[in-house]
């Protein structure tokens, strides 16, 4: 079948002029990632809290913090939690429908959101572990909704600009990073006024008030507030017409809904949906030859760079701490009141959400359908592994107090290219290039190879960066390879990301089912 012979309301929404609906759309698959992002990276801002509240011992000279393997087991579980998500909502979204799904996901995220802030019993030990259960099964319900996010965006979308809607859903991500620093700095100003107690070093025992065990569990659960507000709205859209139509077989209703949103008349078409259901052609399943053959390159591609953007891309907080001490925005835990660290914490990852990670996304927004996914991937690749070896190999020259500028200037570089780079294209491209009924599935699959890629950048790279010499390694942390070798790891992972970005095909002006090949039949 050519594209001439789409169904009518295929060729409808490919051709439809950008009006309220798209935006409509971008708002609420948008929320579901602005709550996402909020509740993956507010973890960061409460850490150092939870240290000092619960692991602060009364004859330490320092503040409290928390083990590596409960650090590790607090920040990385929503990371194992969203995998998991990501391949079993992804698989269930081709098989149920993405509306249906799409709403269980946000119920998981609102409840467990809530769950996070309250913990059984009061001994360190039973706080972490209902911290953590609560937080895996929140990492579940948001791996729901990266494919489901994604798909539903892309089957609405008109084929001129639907890498910059994609794209947008996903940008909503850099408001919900500002949105968790602002929310920490709001809460913590107000506690920190509330109960005006001396520093660590003037006093031990008063710098950590029993109020500030509300402060955590304040920020972790207003992360339910985003996704609640959207239910009803989810609720309310029509599953989406590629889905109704190609997979489900169900003309008429397709026909309906699209013509409701689009305000037009449309024609079923039963008789061609008839048609198509006796092709044999796209009958193929995810485990059969002909997918290897048509799409095996292509999901090679999209679960290859995810996973090796994502090492680098997590991998941040390496040298995160090195950068805010640098520059004076996070001075020695010692000189501050647990509250105080919140409140720098907070102010420091709003100013890295401000300067580089917010405008990388939206120069995305504004490019991707100009240049083309393949070109702003190649690109990103590109200049983080520049930036990345131009930190590695002067490392030395970096971290003396005359060079600190030029320092945050790179490591903002970095990030704020892999946002106008691979961070979005590769949330973008999976959506498009696998037919509908495993266009979810395929997502779900390449943004599990991403967060695989998360858990080797966070934990793998947390300890590799360790100092080679035992003596000057973190609390609890063997010996590892030193952070300038990391860094050199780093840049190399992201110059092989570049090579892997030749395997995905560019999708750029094409319909869904050009670019997945769907309507193509064999002679």
């Amino acid at each position: 079948m050519s594209a001439d012979n789409n169904l009518q309301v295929l060729n409808a929404l490919d051709v439809a002029k950008t009006q309220l609906y798209h935006f409509t759309t971008i708002v609420i698959a948008g929320m579901g990632f602005f709550t996402d992002a909020y509740d993956l990276f507010s973890i960061s801002l409460v850490t150092k809290l939870l240290g000092r509240l619960y692991y602060t011992k009364s004859d330490l000279l320092k503040p409290g913090t928390l083990p590596p393997t409960v650090s590790a087991s607090v920040t990385g579980v929503a990371l194992v939690g969203t995998l998991a998500g990501q391949l079993f909502f992804g698989w269930l979204g081709d098989k149920m429908g993405r509306k249906t799904v799409y709403g269980m996901t946000l119920i998981i995220m609102v409840l467990c959101s809530v769950a996070s802030g309250l913990s059984f019993g009061s001994t360190p030990k039973g706080v972490m572990a209902t911290l953590c259960f609560f937080r895996f099964w929140l990492g579940f319900g948001i791996g729901g909704d990266y494919p489901l996010s994604a798909t539903i965006m892309s089957e609405y979308a008109n084929k001129k600009t639907r890498g910059a809607f994609i794209a947008a859903v996903f940008a909503m991500q850099g408001f919900g990073i500002l949105f968790s620093g602002i929310i920490a700095l709001i809460v913590s100003a107000g506690f920190d006024h509330a109960y005006n107690v001396p520093s660590f070093q003037e006093n031990a025992a008063l710098s950590t008030v029993p109020q500030a065990d509300y402060i955590w569990r304040i920020i972790l659960m207003f992360g339910a507030l985003p996704a609640f507000l959207t239910y009803y709205w989810r609720m309310k859209m029509p599953e989406t017409a590629r889905y109704t139509a190609l997979v489900a077989k169900d003309a008429k209703r397709a026909a309906q809904d699209m013509g409701r949103v689009l305000q037009v008349e449309i024609d079923p078409e039963d008789a061609k949906i008839e048609q198509m259901s006796r092709d044999e052609t796209n009958k193929f399943g995810l485990f059969s030859w002909e997918f290897v053959r048509r799409h095996g390159l292509h999901l090679f591609g999209t679960c290859s760079t995810w996973f090796l953007l994502d090492i680098a891309f997590y991998s941040q907080n390496l040298f995160q701490k090195d950068v805010f001490s640098a520059v004076g925005w996070i001075p020695a835990a010692k000189t501050m009141n647990a509250v105080q660290e919140v409140y720098k914490i907070a102010r420091a990852q709003t100013l890295i959400a401000l300067l580089s990670t917010v405008p990388g996304y939206w120069f995305t927004v504004a490019f991707i359908d100009i240049v083309g996914r393949f070109a702003i991937q190649l690109m990103g690749f590109f200049f983080m592994t520049v930036f990345m070896f131009a930190i590695a190999i002067p490392y030395e020259h970096w971290t003396k107090k005359d060079n600190h500028i030029g320092f945050v200037a790179m490591y903002a570089l970095t990030f704020f290219f892999a946002n106008f780079g691979p961070n979005a294209t590769t949330f973008v491209v999976p959506a498009e290039i696998f037919p509908a009924r495993l266009r979810s599935t395929c997502h779900g699959i390449s943004a599990a190879a991403g967060k695989a890629g998360a858990i080797v950048g966070a934990y793998g790279f947390l300890y590799a960066a360790q100092s080679k010499d035992p003596t000057k390694t973190d609390a609890g942390y063997p010996a590892g390879i030193g952070i300038k070798n990391s860094l050199l790891a780093l840049g190399a992972i992201n110059a092989l990301g570049m090579v892997c970005t030749f395997c995905v095909p560019e999708s750029k002006g094409k319909s869904l089912e050009e670019a997945s090949q769907e309507t193509i039949t064999e002679e």
